[in-house]
């Protein structure tokens, strides 16, 4: 599987180097911003609060199920997870 790739777009396209991500809360923001063109969802809420937690990022895809994603940074990896619903 090939590395994910995080680019600058402004003022011209720049692929950014790994060690320019240093936070979670920077991988975080552009997904977030960038949601619908990534991966098709529409962003809806960030940092959502839950009994016992929180959820980082949530979007809707285009079935209006719920999709989840949650980022961690973990022994200098940065990763996020997608847990999508189902349509009831």
């Amino acid at each position: 599987m090939a590395d994910i790739k995080l680019f600058r777009y402004k003022p011209q396209v720049k692929e950014m180097k790994a060690a320019s991500v240093l936070l979670e809360k920077e991988l975080q923001t552009v997904i977030e911003n960038n949601m619908q063109e990534f991966f098709g969802v529409t962003f809806l809420a960030s940092e959502y609060v839950i009994d016992g937690g929180r959820m980082d990022s949530i979007g809707i895809d285009e079935n209006n199920c719920p999709v989840i994603f949650e980022y961690s940074y973990k022994s200098g990896l940065i990763s996020f997870e997608l847990a999508f619903g189902t349509q009831r």
